[in-house]
């Protein structure tokens, strides 16, 4: 698709809730009060915190995976706030993966789901990420309004 419009931004972890769903064999190990499964299915809710030409706030929900090598991750988020001046709120659909490391996710606006001067919005995004940041994660959306 082609869009007309780019919006730079950060984004920051302000919330992180994550438990297990399923867990295959029954082994893990602990990382901050939280158990991860070896393989298996957890749910977490996060909130991010964004700045830049997207300003507010997102809750997502994720599905994700465990195991090893590359894991498949799954989110839709409620964004409130703006973006390029816009406000209102949209819904993003996350499909990425992660491994111990490493996280891969394509963004996609789910059109229909917007509200505000964000009825209309369309777009996308690639966000690839290396590792923990305490300064937040950097991404461009491509869309149109």
């Amino acid at each position: 698709m082609s869009y007309d419009k780019k919006a730079e931004t950060t984004f920051t972890v302000a919330a992180w809730d994550e438990s297990v769903v399923e867990d295959i064999d029954g082994t893990g190990n602990e990382r901050n009060g939280t158990y991860y499964p070896d393989r298996g299915i957890t749910r977490a809710t996060v909130r991010y915190h964004y700045t830049g030409d997207i300003e507010g706030e997102g809750v997502v929900h994720y599905l994700m995976t465990y195991k090893a090598g590359e894991a498949p991750v799954v989110a839709l988020e409620r964004f409130t706030g703006s973006i390029g001046g816009a406000e209102g709120t949209c819904v993003f659909l996350h499909r990425g993966a992660h491994d111990e490391m490493d996280v891969s996710d394509t963004v996609e606006v789910v059109e229909g789901m917007g509200t505000g001067a964000l009825e209309t919005l369309r777009g996308e995004a690639r966000i690839e990420l290396g590792g923990h940041s305490d300064s937040g994660y950097g991404f461009v959306l491509d869309y149109s309004v």
